[in-house]
């Protein structure tokens, strides 16, 4: 018991005894004596008022600490001691808004508790308006995906390198996460990267829709350099006199599927691309990976939209087999069969999403 409970009389036996209502009455009578100044109030006296209330509040009824709680927390200069108290209330309705705003708490009180208490404390205290890195570190080491999405979403939030680490981690099984952070203003470059370098395409296309022009500017040269690096070893193919073939076509008229034929009989690797490119509007770095693949399926869906014959996508395929192979019959008549058994709409939803990716 404090020495500040001799002040008034009685008030000993009515924390030592006095029934829960009782205590909260006296703790709102003594608490709004403090309101109704306390921005003039000298250091002395909101300690005269914390030794008062902090024997008091804690046995007083819920509904009183929950209103105590949410009037302490909006003062710059609140009892320090009984705002540390109920900040570690197992009660959240009365530890939450003392986390969520209280100015009184320092970083080294969050830190404790946030180490300490369950997720509901973790989540309250990401709604304060600052969060440094000593605080988020620990959000993140310990929060679940609501804590961690929420301390991601706060713009007053600081992460170290570590907790950033953690955070594109996580979000690569947690779209919602991605989102979050994509959107922070203090996402570096390479933490970028990192970031679009473990998501799913759709959820690269909706960051890119709902971030600035910068950052969208800023997703393409990441994505950029992510497919880059996710090329084969040795030399890149040069499609740079290609394409200046195939546009000098497009302009005169005269690119379709005959120059295509054409091309793909002389196999000519990059001019075909190139005219595939052109033609379907997929990016020509994504076509060479897709048309390079084990596979010649993407030919077969390049050929459906684009209405292509069957000799034309027989030159295809010839060409990807390369001047060294010979397929046999079987598999160009199997390949026949497939081309035709293709949907127009299975295939245009396939290039449809190949076409995407160059806008991610």
């Amino acid at each position: 018991m404090t020495a500040a409970t001799s002040l008034i009389p009685g008030l000993d036996e009515i924390v030592k005894r006095g029934d829960p209502r009782r205590r909260g009455e006296i703790a709102r009578a003594i608490a709004q004596l403090f309101f109704q100044d306390a921005e003039k109030l000298r250091p002395d006296l909101v300690d005269l008022f914390d030794n008062l209330l902090i024997d008091l509040v804690p046995h007083a009824e819920l509904a009183s600490r929950v209103d105590l709680a949410e009037r302490f927390s909006r003062l710059n200069n609140a009892p320090p001691h009984l705002v540390s108290q109920l900040a570690r209330e197992n009660e959240i309705m009365v530890a939450g808004p003392v986390l969520r705003r209280s100015p009184v708490l320092d970083d080294a009180a969050l830190v404790e508790i946030a180490r300490l208490k369950g997720q509901g404390h973790l989540l309250a205290m990401t709604e304060r308006p600052v969060l440094s890195a000593a605080i988020t570190d620990v959000l993140v080491e310990r929060g679940d995906r609501d804590v961690v999405r929420r301390a991601a979403g706060n713009a007053g939030a600081v992460f170290s390198q570590g907790s950033y680490s953690e955070l594109i981690k996580r979000a690569s099984q947690d779209g919602v996460l991605t989102l979050k952070i994509g959107q922070r203003n203090d996402l570096s470059g390479e933490h970028l990267k990192q970031l679009l370098d473990g998501t799913l395409d759709v959820i690269r296309r909706r960051l890119s829709s709902v971030v600035n022009p910068v950052r969208q500017a800023e997703i393409k040269r990441a994505m950029a350099a992510i497919e880059e690096a996710a090329l084969p070893p040795g030399p890149r193919r040069d499609f740079s006199a290609a394409q200046r073939t195939v546009l000098t076509l497009h302009r005169e008229g005269h690119l379709g599927e005959s120059a295509l034929l054409g091309f793909a009989k002389a196999l000519k690797y990059e001019e075909s691309i190139a005219s595939l490119a052109a033609m379907s509007g997929v990016r020509l770095s994504i076509l060479d990976r897709l048309v390079a693949g084990d596979r010649y399926d993407p030919i077969l869906i390049l050929g459906r939209v684009l209405n292509l014959g069957w000799p034309t996508v027989r030159a295809l395929i010839l060409m990807w087999y390369g001047p060294h192979r010979t397929p046999a019959d079987a598999d160009l008549e199997q390949a026949r069969v497939n081309f035709t058994r293709l949907m127009p709409s299975t295939a245009e939803r396939v290039v449809k999403f190949w076409r995407n990716r160059q806008t991610i």
